[in-house]
């Protein structure tokens, strides 16, 4: 297996509060318990060693609506290799690393009140507006030598501010101090940039698909 998606799926299943994943020959099997994302099976290899015939039979053993698959590989190559009933997501996922150092982290903008907080090995951090609005947000979760972060997001209203430097660096320091070494998050289209932006490099793309019909938003 992939130790970069191994660490990703160790350190989202406590980010996210879903089961401890059930390794299979091909990845992992999770447990989320959510409407519209009972399930997800993620598969453990990237790239070209992910091979078409065990999306098949990954994929093939799916009945029930609301489980998802996550592969590490082109959308345009995946998607030919599921069959009717799978909604694939349009947007291309990131599968990102960063080696974790003692930095520098900005200053909270004139105004801005930023807060963390820890519980049950999760680390979050809320960015405050001046009228008291929610600005920005993010979590990480060590989980030995790795961190994953994960649900770092900007207001529109307040983008372009460099809040979202502030929350993915001020994070990065959090796992620093616990002890992790490597930073590791699947990232959206939008949040590349932001992420290259402050040294994060792509591992491999990232497919997320789901059986049934289009959910009303993505977990």
């Amino acid at each position: 297996m992939d130790e970069t998606v191994q660490a990703w799926v160790e350190g989202w299943v406590v980010s996210r509060g879903a089961a401890p994943p059930v390794a299979e020959p091909w990845g992992w099997t999770i447990d989320v318990g959510l409407i519209g994302h009972a399930t997800r099976h993620v598969l453990g290899t990237t790239g070209d060693a992910l091979d078409e015939t065990t999306v098949r039979k990954v994929a093939g053993g799916v009945t029930g609506h609301g489980v998802w698959l996550k592969a590490f590989r082109d959308p345009a190559v995946v998607s030919g290799w599921l069959g009717p009933g799978w909604w694939i997501d349009p947007e291309t996922g990131w599968l990102m690393t960063l080696p974790l150092t003692e930095d520098d982290v900005p200053e909270v903008p004139d105004g801005y009140r930023l807060r963390t907080w820890s519980r049950d090995g999760v680390t979050r951090l809320m960015v405050a507006a001046p009228d008291g609005s929610l600005a920005a947000r993010g979590q990480i979760t060590p989980t030995g030598g790795t961190a994953v972060a994960d649900r770092i997001e900007t207001a529109a209203a307040h983008r372009r501010k460099g809040l979202g430097s502030l929350v993915v660096r001020t994070l990065q320091q959090v796992a620093y101090r616990q002890g992790a070494r490597t930073g590791v998050l699947a990232g959206t289209p939008a949040g590349r940039a932001l992420y290259e932006a402050v040294g994060w490099q792509v591992v491999a793309p990232l497919t997320s698909a789901r059986y049934g019909p289009p959910p009303a938003a993505q977990p």
